[in-house]
């Protein structure tokens, strides 16, 4: 009788530890980032030989960023401008970008995944982009409410990664929703990516339009804004006030609400094309951002002073087919370690349980000596691999690493 439930233990953890991937091979994605490499791929030859060069160290699906945060894209829309110029580098295709990369990925094998920007339309820095051109977007952007306790457009601070459109307008989102479906309906892709689909951080939007929002989803009037929300003390922290808790939970699900809404949108069009969404794996850092990327059956915001029930059912886990998990961390092994890739795996699969596949994913530029034990950690611990981005990989020439770390974790499964 023993002998018998052994066998029987042993046929069930086996027929569980293949169901995830039913016994394919686990995808393994190289991003390829717009910004970085817009000068590398102005010509058809250079896309072909890298989505080879992809192809032969064992990767089998590419992301193509076709939105970068200038708000302008790489392919042919009827929506958007294209994309021409950056920091003065100019390029004019008379070829479609983002088909291109779907020919020669699919000809290779390889699937493709899309991602575009969601709500950065412009440089701050540089004063480059849609909202620095288009008058159109004027008093759409984010509001920032900052330390010295006076409001400023994102668009006029420099130290902003992107000028955010404001996700709670319906006219921003309406036209970011009619983005995903310009693509999904014209082209072949496997599968889109949210990239920035968040708020740009902690102190905006504060807008009329957010406050508005803010006072439905409350269902009072807010007396003091945004005093009522917090204000700054002097060392630059936060003092809370009456809605603070609320706030956060409303940010988050102005986000998981277009998240939803984005997977409505393409699954209209075809719903083979999977959904997925980059997010930094330390989830209690970027609570500010609205990403709660969590299953909503989780309660992990509740050890946090921001956090609350509300916060948690926010999660958008749900919505999605895959989590690429940003474990952009230096260190690899440690189940002791939240500094560690290993750890940051772990505990996106607690948080996301079976809502969503989890991809374990890493920034090439902190493995320049170790990158095949961080591939290979994230094959062996998640449902696959994505590596950022494949400038860092040519320019630090990672490629053997990279098919040693497949190979090694290949080789034994």
């Amino acid at each position: 009788m023993l002998k018998k439930t052994i066998t029987w233990l042993f046929l069930l953890f086996a027929t569980y530890s293949f169901a995830g991937t039913g016994g394919k091979e686990k995808p393994k994605y190289l991003w390829f980032d717009a910004e970085a490499n817009f000068e590398r791929f102005a010509s058809k030859d250079s896309v072909s030989y890298y989505l080879e060069k992809a192809k032969s160290v064992g990767f089998n699906q590419v992301v193509v960023d076709v939105k970068p945060i200038y708000g302008k894209v790489l392919y042919n829309s009827k929506i958007v401008p294209r994309l021409t110029t950056i920091h003065g580098k100019v390029i004019h295709r008379d070829w479609d970008y983002l088909q291109y990369f779907i020919d020669e990925a699919h000809r290779l094998n390889l699937k493709v995944t899309v991602s575009t920007g969601m709500f950065p339309s412009g440089h701050p820095k540089t004063r480059e982009g849609l909202v620095y051109e288009d008058e159109r977007w004027d008093g759409k952007t984010c509001l920032e409410y900052m330390p010295n306790n006076q409001m400023i457009d994102i668009k006029n601070d420099e130290q902003k990664v992107g000028a955010f459109l404001n996700p709670v307008r319906k006219d921003v989102r309406k036209y970011a929703l009619s983005i995903i479906h310009e693509i999904v309906k014209n082209y072949n892709v496997d599968a889109y990516a949210l990239d920035y689909c968040r708020y740009p951080s902690d102190n905006s939007d504060f807008s009329d339009d957010t406050r508005k929002a803010f006072e439905r989803y409350l269902g009072k009037r807010v007396k003091n804004f945004p005093e009522d929300i917090f204000t700054w003390n002097a060392d630059g922290t936060k003092k809370m006030g009456i809605y603070y808790k609320e706030w956060w939970a409303f940010r988050a699900n102005v986000i998981s609400s277009f998240v939803k809404e984005a997977r409505k949108e393409i699954h209209s069009i075809n719903n083979k094309v999977k959904l997925e969404y980059w997010a930094a794996s330390w989830i209690h850092g970027i609570y500010g951002q609205g990403q709660n990327w969590a299953s909503p059956k989780s309660d992990f915001s509740l050890n946090y002073p921001w956090g609350s029930k509300a916060y948690n059912d926010s999660g958008f886990a749900p919505y999605l087919d895959t989590f690429l998990c940003g474990t952009y961390l230096e260190r690899i092994y440690g189940m002791d370690d939240p500094e560690s890739i290993e750890y940051g795996i772990a505990r996106a699969q607690k948080l996301i349980g079976h809502d969503c596949n989890v991809l374990g994913s890493i920034y090439a530029l902190n493995h320049q000596t170790n990158i095949a034990d961080a591939v290979s950690i994230c094959l062996e611990k998640s449902d696959g691999l994505m590596v950022f981005d494949i400038v860092q990989v040519i320019e630090m020439n990672l490629w053997d690493g990279i098919k040693k770390g497949i190979e090694d974790v290949e080789r034994h499964k």
